[in-house]
């Protein structure tokens, strides 16, 4: 990683590092050992490792990390705009800035019940307003629970003087054994957008979600909670989300990873995005109203049922 900076505070678990490109990030533990990464550009969730070491997140060993560059792995904030659903880039300019500390709520850790957490802020430069004209204040908590969950709160105000409207997801990328292993419980029956079909509005059929080939949807109006199954580590990701009604599932497989910028040829059968999102219906906000969209990602055993959820 980089090399560590002064600021580090072992009771509250915090460490403030600067990366390979000499960008700063935050390390964030917890008393059992669990840590995740979040770097100042994009907002980045970068790592997410359990008790053990063992990295939670991929990230492809082709992978990019700096400005005007996407990275394959993590989680990438996409706002104002998710995939190409609008004029700006794909997946919306958030993940290509670099995000200020929140001063007004700097590092602020909870050592009784023994979390971390990093609060960051973004807000429009000039070159953001010439192509998306709206003033907006973008306030992000990353933290880490006692239990070794990773939590995410995004809350988007609007500073200026119009309505605007935008799209949102937590693009987030899991590690997996191998995705013939895999099923997502929690979508049965939900309608789903097929993006490799222009869109078609389907019906999810099956009892779970496998995986055979390139998949690409959007789930709509999906519950608060769902199961990514991973038999071949025998263990469970539980993914949390309020304010927050789509899901997207997505695996490029084979075919389309060769020739992808910052993917290797096989890496397809160790990730699956499943990210929490705002995608058919996006938000409206007036001067002054507030958005908040929150995702909690933690790992029972394979033991786990969905029916708990």
């Amino acid at each position: 990683m980089g090399h560590s900076a002064a600021v580090w505070d072992c009771r509250a678990a915090t460490e403030l590092a600067t990366d390979w490109n000499g960008i700063m990030q935050f390390v964030l533990r917890n008393p059992k050992g669990v840590s995740a990464k979040v770097s100042l550009l994009g907002g980045h969730v970068m790592s997410w490792k359990n008790e053990h070491g063992e990295e939670l997140l991929f990230t492809s060993s082709k992978a990019i990390f700096r400005p005007q560059r996407q990275m394959r792995g993590g989680i990438p904030i996409c706002f104002p705009q998710f995939v190409n659903c609008g004029s700006l880039e794909r997946q919306g300019f958030a993940k290509n800035k670099m995000w200020a500390i929140d001063e007004t709520s700097h590092l602020r850790s909870n050592e009784t019940h023994g979390t971390s957490s990093v609060d960051l802020i973004l807000k429009p430069s000039a070159e953001d307003l010439r192509c998306w004209p709206h003033s907006f204040e973008f306030r992000l908590r990353v933290s880490l629970g006692t239990d070794g969950s990773l939590r995410l709160i995004s809350r988007i105000r609007n500073v200026g003087m119009k309505p605007f409207t935008f799209a949102f997801a937590y693009h987030t990328h899991l590690s997996v054994s191998d995705i013939s292993e895999v099923r997502i419980e929690g979508l049965e029956t939900l309608d789903y957008l097929d993006n490799l079909c222009q869109k078609e509005r389907c019906t999810e059929q099956g009892d779970a979600l496998t995986f055979e080939s390139e998949v690409d949807r959007a789930y709509l109006g999906c519950p608060n909670a769902i199961a990514v199954i991973d038999h071949g580590k025998k263990r469970t990701f539980i993914l949390r989300k309020e304010g927050l009604p789509d899901i997207v599932v997505w695996n490029p497989w084979e075919k389309n990873l060769k020739g992808m910028l910052g993917f290797g040829d096989e890496e397809y059968k160790e990730m699956l995005c499943v990210d929490g999102a705002v995608v058919e219906k996006p938000i409206t906000l007036k001067p002054g109203e507030e958005w908040t969209g929150r995702l909690e990602l933690s790992v029972v055993p394979s033991s786990f049922c969905s029916d708990h959820l």
